[in-house]
């Protein structure tokens, strides 16, 4: 009897719930009998983790003096607080309006946010997870300006219409008290004074309350006699106002530039005028106008001159400069040029006490796109090194990749390079804003971000426990020469802005190989090493990729062709000399320069590379034919077979990166026949029909071997070459020698003229389009996003392109003699291929069969992906052999058989043979990802080299140079041992190897399209891990690919997320949120559940510094600061009740989730409780003093007591 499995049912019934259900070919036994799938839908959950980066269009600011953290307030409604290195948090008003002031309540572990939608909020930062308490929003009045006293609970509130309310922050209720604007300026003016610009408090008399309005005017207020005390009058607009801390004097700042100090005494005439950057005039009139003072601030210290800080204020013939920031300390006046425009800034002073001496140490400066620290304590004004991870921005981020469980000694080893690359010239002291504590969180895994960028670099970051720290910075672009001028720029290029940006990656992390695409189609391969060397030429490898005409399509152009080798297509080194005998391989000569020329001129001179990441070779891509190359649109390299894959819309080409030679260049519809691949060369597009083969043979113009290599090297490569001929049979080595285009005239070549304006039309739209594609791409990165709107236009566009050529198509191919039309008489109509805007067709009816004609594969067909791996190349293979899957946009899978020689000496002399084993597999949409699980359901990487430094010794290189095992050696006869796994913008399929019968299929999506797809570890087990263009986040059990999680996480709302978007191990992932953002989530239930102990705490106990002792004389005749009983004059009993339409009081979720996070976390209870014994022990101290202090005052109490009793007991009542 068979035995009931109630697991399998389960999984059953869960597949046939879904509407795109994985389902088994008919026939297959299930693979879930043998391999147990330990996934379950408990082990996901999705949540976001931490933000890194600056805050995307800062508006506002704020700092706690005694907790030391920075708040920054963003245009679209976030906030990041910042305390001591890797202490960060981020947290978001639901409205999204932009915050334009916030206050902290100083050491409460509190915060007030002000936002543009009049709306004001109460934040709780004594949790992990901010949240809002209270919420009060303004319905009649517009918020300008708030002010928070310290140690006050009242807030003052100015208004658009001149009015100052008063809000409890306890209860956030509004007070009665209301100073009205027309109460406060004098009653004979006749015009408005504007919105209220500053409120501020008397540092010496929290009773008068200081108010600038927009128009000029300043009033002190007196708030117990609700009256104006003073008014002071300047003809010019303010824009802020600061106390002197003896609260004698104040300073404001003007639109035209000019700074007026005022003496609260003397309302009638400014003490001061002065405009710091105007011009003197000599006959002593007025200076010239200024730009405006944006803000000033007033700062005393005991031992010498006071500090004056401000913004703004240059004049307005520095035209062009920089935005400053001004020093004026005693008579030397400091001018700082700042790299971006000042949003505001904070001087940061030893006491939070306003009526003391400040004693300013240091000056945070928001810029729109850096936060920079002054030190006002050293000479020349040094700034802090900043320990945020706030740079990712400094150049747009172009693509993105994470890494998570890396070798150990990885980040180490880029460490130590990495920090040989840091400034000089900064402050010594350290950093000022070191509030806060780190996580406990029980991550140990090391972890690594690449983030490539316009400019060319790429930097490494050491992204391990949610904190973020750069490591090392890569420039590209020091490989190519730079044009000075315009009129030095090559007419080569294709992109207009940013030629070096980097557009793909792969890394190994084992080998430390590291392989770069760039826009401008080049590709460089590095390799790690700590030494430092010196190259006097950098290697280069030109390639030539293009498409085929046929001999029915290709026009008789004119002039002589040139006559080239029958070898493999590649390219000779620049800086190897060219035999006499080989001609050029130019088109003809209207072509002028632009043929076989690159896109970017290779630097010439010695490169003195540090140690680090050292270019181990250049490839670029040339222009044929007046044609720009197609951008790379995959990429792939393995350090054990010593190899580079790229791809783009036209093909691909394989680089042996030892030997410096290129293997392959190849056509992607030539990789659809299992024939040889050099049977086939690249054909230029121009070349002259030959009716017969009686003239000289002509091949593809990328002709001619790299001449890097003796004669006896490329003899054994033709031999080698010859070996694979006769193996495969296919084609004999005359016709391989023969022209594409001679042989038999083509039936379709009747009207010369119709066929040349057709060429040239597509020719034309196909550079237009090309250029396009990587002026797109390079301004992409420097827009704020690529709205989703666009790019069904630009597949429209590019749909009525395909349908312009396929219009004119010249032959028509019976499906049963395609093959043979296509490999030797080409008699099939080839054009070049037009960008590549992944095409999402919800329908898939194309065939795979060879019927498709070329024209239609080509123009729409591109390479999208790789996969190294040791597989079974054949149906009847019972070896592994090293291999490699190759995917297209169309949504093939096809398998490239590697012969690689023995390793030592003769991996550099003998040749990698190649040959194409035809298409494995068909998925709906384009291939996104590709993978090999063993029998057991284990994934097998892609072997590697261990790492060696290439510049260390030959017994070292040796004793790491291993080649590392992949797979088990072989496999039964009929029996499958391994799974490919693919998944494509549509679907995933599981195919078992060697078979290559399909197991198990699954539609992920309908009405949209995946956009990221990675093979991920999970729990000790492997899954398929989706983001698709609806926002929704799905992970796919391996190998039946069971739904095991569909969150509605994030639409796509721009490309800057479908191009930074990536899974990695143990459920991170992570996207670019915004310009200067990375967002990093989780979709482990594991690390949601640890979540509360990992991210740091931002409040921690912390004293209040004693208030400054007012001295015997001035307690003694009442000059010390005078206080105020506000709750008397403010409160309910006092003042009255507010008005109930002028706001409404929202409460706020902070109460629950501070709930919540206080009651989690194992650690955070330990320390909440230890700090709940302190205070508690401190409590009991005090109280047992007062009682101690209690019963002393009795005893003395009832002892003079008595002895009255005593004095007065015998006398009588007259006696007294």
């Amino acid at each position: 009897m068979k035995k009931f499995n109630i697991r399998k049912v389960l999984d059953g019934l869960t597949a046939a719930s879904s509407s795109s259900s994985a389902t088994a070919q008919p026939g297959t036994p299930r693979e879930n009998d043998v391999i147990q799938e330990t996934l379950q839908s408990e082990h996901f959950q999705l949540c976001k983790t931490v933000r890194h980066g600056f805050p995307y269009q800062p508006s506002s600011m704020a700092f706690d003096p005694v907790q030391k953290i920075l708040a920054v307030g963003t245009q679209n409604g976030a906030l990041r607080l910042f305390g001591r290195a890797g202490v960060e948090c981020y947290c978001q008003h639901e409205s999204g309006a932009a915050v334009i002031q916030l206050q902290f309540l100083i050491n409460e572990g509190a915060l007030v946010s002000a936002l543009a939608d009049d709306s004001i909020h109460l934040w709780n930062l004594r949790q992990k997870i901010p949240a809002i308490l209270h919420s009060l929003k303004f319905n009649r009045e517009r918020i300008t300006y708030c002010h928070l006293p310290f140690q006050s609970k009242w807030l003052y509130i100015g208004t658009e219409r001149g009015n100052i309310h008063i809000v409890n922050v306890e209860s956030f209720t509004l007070s009665g008290y209301v100073i009205m604007w027309n109460k406060a300026i004098e009653l004979s003016t006749k015009t408005h004074p504007g919105p209220v610009v500053h409120i501020s408090d008397n540092p010496m008399d929290e009773g008068k309350l200081l108010i600038g309005f927009e128009c000029g005017v300043v009033v002190l207020w007196d708030l117990k006699c609700k009256k104006a005390d003073y008014r002071y009058n300047y003809d010019e607009a303010i824009h802020s106002v600061a106390w002197h801390h003896e609260g004698k004097q104040f300073v404001c700042s003007h639109s035209d530039g000019t700074l007026t100090t005022w003496n609260i005494r003397a309302q009638a005439k400014s003490a001061q005028i002065i405009t710091p950057h105007g011009k003197q005039p000599k006959d002593g009139k007025k200076p010239e106008p200024c730009k405006p003072i944006l803000k000033v601030e007033y700062k005393t210290t005991r031992a010498g001159d006071p500090f004056m800080i401000l913004s703004g204020g240059l004049s307005y013939d520095t035209v062009g400069r920089r935005a400053c920031l001004t020093v004026m300390h005693g008579k030397s006046t400091a001018v700082l040029e700042m790299d971006y425009p000042i949003v505001d800034f904070l001087t940061l002073c030893e006491t939070p006490y306003p009526n003391d001496f400040q004693e300013p140490y240091a000056v945070v400066v928001l810029l729109e796109k850096d936060l920079v620290v002054i030190d006002l304590g050293q000479i020349g004004y040094p700034i802090f090194e900043n320990p945020y991870p706030l740079t990712i921005h400094e150049s747009p981020v172009t693509c993105c990749e994470y890494f998570v469980d890396c070798p150990a000694e990885l980040i180490p080893a880029l460490y130590s390079v990495g920090s040989r690359q840091k400034r000089q010239g900064y402050s010594k002291k350290e950093w000022p804003i070191s509030g806060g504590n780190w996580g406990q969180g029980t991550q140990s895994y090391p972890e690594i971000i690449i983030t490539g960028h316009a400019d060319g670099s790429i930097k490494f970051w050491d992204a391990s426990a949610l904190m973020l720290q750069v490591l090392y910075k890569l420039k590209t672009a020091k490989v190519f020469e730079r044009a000075r001028s315009k009129e030095e720029k090559a007419n080569t290029d294709i992109v207009e802005e940013d030629p070096f940006a980097i557009q793909t990656l792969s890394w190994c992390p084992e080998s430390r190989m590291l392989c770069v695409a760039g826009v401008s189609a080049h590709v460089i391969i590095y390799r790690f090493s700590k030494q430092e060397i010196t190259t006097e030429v950098v290697q280069l490898l030109e390639v030539r990729m293009q498409c085929e005409f046929s001999d029915g399509d290709s026009p008789d152009p004119g002039g002589d062709q040139t006559p080239t080798l029958p070898t493999p297509g590649a390219s000779s080194s620049p800086q190897e000399s060219e035999p006499p005998t080989q001609p050029s391989t130019g088109s003809n000569s209207s072509d002028g320069p632009r043929d076989n020329k690159p896109c970017l001129q290779v630097r010439s001179s010695p490169l003195k590379q540090s140690p680090g990441y050292q270019v181990e070779l250049v490839i670029q891509l040339v222009w044929v034919s007046g044609e720009p190359p197609q951008p790379i649109t995959s990429l792939a390299i393995n350090s054990s077979y010593g190899l580079v894959v790229f791809g783009n819309s036209n093909g691909l080409a394989v680089v042996d990166y030892l030997q410096k030679t290129l293997l392959l260049n190849m056509g992607t519809s030539e990789l659809y026949s299992p024939s040889d691949p050099y049977q086939r060369q690249p054909r230029s597009p121009r070349k002259t029909r030959q009716p017969s083969g009686d003239n000289p043979t002509k091949t593809s113009c990328m002709s001619r071997l790299s001449y890097l290599y003796s004669e006896s090297v490329k003899k054994l490569r033709s031999s080698h070459l010859t070996t694979l001929d006769s193996n495969d049979g296919s084609n004999t080595s005359e016709d391989r020698c023969k022209s594409p285009t001679s042989g038999s005239t083509s039936p379709c070549n009747s009207d010369d003229e119709r066929k040349q304006k057709f060429i040239e039309k597509v020719k034309f739209t196909s550079r237009r389009f090309s250029k396009t594609v990587a002026n797109d791409f390079a301004k992409m990165s420097r827009k704020i996003s690529l709205s989703s709107e666009q790019k069904p236009d630009l597949e429209e566009k590019f749909q009525r392109w395909r349908s312009l050529a396929n219009k004119k198509r010249f032959c028509y191919m019976n499906e049963g003699k395609a093959a043979a039309r296509m490999t030797q008489k080409g008699a099939v109509c080839r054009t070049k291929s037009g960008p590549n805007y992944y095409a999402k067709d919800n329908a898939f009816t194309r065939s795979r069969s060879s019927s498709v004609t070329s024209i239609d594969r080509e123009s729409r067909e591109a390479i999208s992906s790789f996969h190294f791996c040791e597989s079974f190349p054949r149906k009847t293979d019972s070896v592994v052999s090293p291999c490699l899957l190759v995917g297209t946009t169309q949504g093939t899978v096809m398998m490239v058989a590697l012969s690689l020689p023995p390793p030592g000496d003769h991996r550099l002399q003998q040749p990698v043979g190649i040959s194409s084993c035809g298409t494995l597999v068909t998925l709906k949409g384009g291939i996104l990802t590709m993978a090999l699980l063993d029998a057991t359901g284990t994934l097998l990487p892609p072997s590697y080299e261990p790492w060696y430094d290439p510049n260390a010794s030959d017994e070292e290189k040796e004793k790491s140079r291993r080649r590392r095992p992949a797979s088990p050696p072989s496999t039964q006869e009929g029996q499958d041992s391994q799974f490919a796994v693919l998944c494509s913008e549509k679907q995933a399929k599981v195919v078992a190897m060697p078979s290559q019968t399909r197991i198990y299929k699954h539609n992920i999506t309908e009405s949209s399209f995946v956009l990221r797809a990675d093979v991920v570890q999970m729990a000790g087990a492997y899954c398929i891990a989706c983001f698709c263009a609806n926002g929704h986040i799905m992970t796919l059990s391996l190998p039946s690919l069971r739904p095991l999680l569909d969150v509605n996480y994030l639409p796509l709302t721009d490309m800057r997320i479908a191009r930074t978007f990536c899974f990695s191990n143990l459920g991170q992932a992570l996207y670019l949120t915004s310009p200067t953002e990375i967002q990093r989530i989780t979709y482990s239930q594991e690390t949601c559940d640890n979540r509360q102990e990992m991210l740091s705490e931002l409040f921690t106990p912390v004293e209040t510094p004693e208030a400054p002792n007012k001295g015997f004389f001035k307690g003694l005749f009442g000059g010390g600061a005078q206080s105020l009983d506000r709750e008397d004059l403010f409160g309910e009993t006092g003042a009255g009740k507010a008005s109930r339409s002028l706001a409404q009081h929202i409460p706020g979720p902070g109460g629950m989730e501070g709930m919540k996070g206080a009651a989690s976390g194992i650690v955070g209870d330990l320390a909440r409780a230890r700090i709940a014994l302190d205070e508690r022990g401190q409590k009991l101290g005090e109280l047992e003093d007062r009682t101690a202090a209690m019963m002393s005052s009795a005893d003395s109490f009832s002892k003079h007591a008595h002895d009255m009793m005593l004095k007065y007991k015998d006398k009588k009542w007259y006696q007294l």
